[in-house]
């Protein structure tokens, strides 16, 4: 997967293709509209006397979600000090140049700095990181792997699944996996785990430097533990896009399709808590958006003009809807040294974090 997806000039992330938006694969909310950038402004805004006035986003796609949070500092006369953008995509980094050449505040960087301490914004990140696939078998726990299959004489040389011994570290991340049935096939995720303790490091390393706190703003689709490891869910998450249509099979056209599984944002929290972060909230994208206000963004469009409001009223319903992106996706907001002030306090009227 990680081959497929960031080898450099062959993955899917390090090729020139468009992966964004109706002439790429899929769509994510700053695609859909100016509204969720413009709501996630102001919860950041609101840590800023904590943190300091500086923002950092690691996968920004085409730029479109600082655009329109840059936009709107802009437009409200909001400071900002700095916007970091860490990406590894020379294409998306290309096109984010281009859309962002305004703004003087942008900055690039190629990994993740040693500290930083402001707030760390992340939308749709850690469903794009490498996991790992297990299987229960009759004999115990499997890996599976990724082999070649010999070309026979209905078709050449393919990709097939191998299994292998498991290390059993992997198959203590799923509760109760010794009661899942044969046959129960889902994902773990120690690369996103790992990106969870460095984000940690960072922000911990910031606040130390800086004696400021500091924040992170994770927005995916996924589930906590008990609801990603269902029974039910024999195939685990594992999805692939290619041209807006979803399908099963990582096989399929590598480096030219995305692969991605769910988020489990159990096993990120507690990545997080352990190597140093509060877990400050966790809860639906839908109660964040509503709480951040994107209603009252809304209603700044005149609702007696139908060709400008009700394209952005249909786009905020797709956000917040449970049938579209308001209950699958979720929100996960972590943070050292950052208290549950009014800017925050709106927000945890939504929290769950006791399921995680």
């Amino acid at each position: 997967m990680e081959l497929a997806l960031y080898a450099p000039r062959l993955g899917y992330y390090s090729g020139g293709a468009a992966k964004l938006g109706k002439d790429g694969d899929f769509t994510t909310a700053p695609e859909i509209t100016p509204l969720f950038g413009q709501a996630l402004a102001h919860v950041a805004a609101n840590l800023f006397a904590q943190t300091g006035a500086q923002i950092m986003e690691f996968g920004a796609g085409t730029g479109r979600l600082a655009y329109d949070i840059l936009s709107e500092y802009q437009a409200q006369g909001i400071a900002l000090e700095r916007y970091f953008i860490v990406e590894l995509s020379g294409e998306l980094r290309a096109r984010q140049e281009e859309l962002l050449k305004d703004f003087p505040q942008v900055q690039w960087l190629q990994q993740m700095p040693q500290a930083f301490a402001g707030v760390v914004l992340g939308n749709e990140v850690l469903d794009a990181m490498p996991v790992q696939l297990v299987i229960k078998t009759d004999g115990g726990w499997k890996e599976c792997g990724v082999s070649v299959a010999d070309a026979d004489a209905d078709s050449g040389p393919r990709f097939i699944y191998r299994e292998r011994d498991c290390d059993p570290a992997l198959v203590a991340q799923i509760p109760d996996a010794q009661a899942l049935p044969s046959g129960y096939m889902t994902e773990v995720h120690p690369v996103a785990a790992g990106f969870m303790r460095s984000l940690a490091q960072m922000l911990c390393n910031g606040r130390e430097a800086s004696g400021k706190g500091a924040a992170a703003i994770l927005i995916d689709y996924g589930f906590p533990a008990a609801e990603y490891y269902l029974e039910q869910r024999m195939q685990g998450t594992l999805m692939c896009h290619y041209r807006h249509h979803s399908h099963p099979d990582p096989f399929y056209l590598p480096g030219l399709q995305d692969i991605t599984a769910h988020v489990d944002f159990s096993a990120m929290a507690i990545a997080a808590s352990e190597a140093g972060l509060d877990v400050i909230a966790y809860m639906s994208q839908a109660g964040f958006l509503l709480e951040a206000g994107i209603g009252e963004i809304l209603m700044r469009t005149p609702a007696d003009d139908p060709l400008a409001y009700l394209p952005q009223a249909n786009a905020l319903q797709k956000l917040i809807s449970p049938a579209e992106m308001g209950e699958l996706f979720k929100v996960l907001i972590l943070g050292t040294e950052v208290e549950a002030d009014a800017g925050l306090s709106k927000l945890l009227r939504h929290d769950r974090s006791h399921r995680l």
